[in-house]
């Protein structure tokens, strides 16, 4: 069955279309009564407007392209409720696509929702994206996009990001203060501008407190999720290269799952032996046995900010005001749990 237009509720009625699209936005120079025939009608046919037309008169489709790395991913999966949550009051569709940390597939996804003439898009880089001509060329094309968590500082945006660096210095200071002597790294892949600041926020702490700094202690999980397996074999190698390593601090909490869990087989105990924090603060990290000491990364909050930002963007262009690009720095706390309270339980 075709869709029921506007012209059809008009022929039936005797009435002119243009008093027919009045009544059912309730313009006044419409009377009750022809409002109430319209709409009673409108309801009986099952009228539904036309999208697509209204998208074309307003110049606006009430969508936004959101790219993220992975969907099943707790930090994700709290960036897109918040996102949705805060979309939903502006009466804006989302439309989520999965670059599985792949370059190509994020040039793509962004040409598709360039295509579908999105209002704007919310992106957080794959880990295999270092050339920004795709962003670049979207900016050119007067298509507002916000960035956040994985970002690209030299692509002139709006961003939602927190402090890596300072949150991974937070992260290895409490190891240390905890009474490590040794602490390794299990880093991200050397691309991520999340991954940098992290690896350079430890490497920081270790100098400001007197600990040499020493290279062979860092261990690269470059495998596209930062898996639990590749934090097993992390740590497996961990243990045939160093004897003397008591603390680490690890890039993601599924990671560091994966490297408790093979410590734990190998007869390693945490935090007696190895003391550990991770980062994110996954739902996973608050249930195992011993519970992860963890950054708590606010992924709930950076999707409402950044979906804020894009609002605000895709509202002033649609007014014809400048834009001023913002970023906008989330706060992070550490989450001290049982996997680094070793030495203040023998106080």
């Amino acid at each position: 069955m075709k869709p029921v237009t506007l012209k059809q509720i008009a022929e039936t009625l005797d009435i002119s279309i243009t008093t027919v699209s009045k009544a059912l936005k309730d313009y006044p120079d419409v009377s009750k009564k022809t409002k109430k025939l319209v709409k009673e009608l409108a309801e009986t046919l099952n009228y539904k407007p036309n999208v697509f037309a209204v998208n074309l008169r307003t110049k606006e489709s009430k969508t936004i392209g959101l790219i993220i790395p992975e969907v099943v991913h707790h930090f994700f999966s709290n960036v897109i409720k918040g996102i949705i949550a805060q979309a939903e009051k502006k009466g804006y569709l989302v439309i989520i696509l999965q670059s599985n940390e792949s370059y190509e597939l994020e040039k793509k996804q962004i040409d598709l929702l360039f295509s579908k003439r999105v209002d704007g898009i919310l992106i957080s880089l794959a880990n295999g994206t270092g050339d920004f001509k795709h962003l670049n060329d979207l900016m050119a094309q007067d298509t507002p996009l916000v960035m956040f968590d994985k970002i690209a500082k030299i692509v002139n945006c709006s961003k939602v990001i927190i402090n890596d660096r300072k949150a991974a210095y937070t992260a290895t200071k409490h190891l240390i203060d905890s009474g490590c002597k040794r602490i390794a790294h299990f880093r991200g892949p050397l691309l991520p501008q999340n991954s940098i600041d992290r690896f350079l926020g430890y490497k920081q702490a270790l100098t400001d407190n007197g600990f040499a700094y020493d290279p062979s202690l860092v261990y690269i999980c470059d495998c596209s999720d930062q898996s639990f397996d590749e934090g097993k074999n992390s740590a497996k190698q961990l243990l045939e290269d160093h004897d003397d390593v008591d603390g680490i601090f690890i890039n993601t909490d599924l990671v560091a799952i994966g490297a408790l869990t093979e410590f734990q087989k190998q007869g390693i105990s945490v935090p007696e032996d190895i003391a550990i924090v991770g980062f994110s603060n996954w739902f996973m990290s608050s249930v195992i046995s011993p519970t992860l000491s963890t950054i708590d990364q606010p992924g709930f909050k950076m999707g409402k900010t950044a979906f804020k930002l894009l609002y605000k963007e895709i509202k002033s262009r649609k007014e014809n005001l400048p834009i001023k690009f913002k970023t906008v720095e989330l706060e992070t706390k550490l989450i001290e749990r049982e996997s680094t309270r070793r030495f203040h339980q023998k106080v």
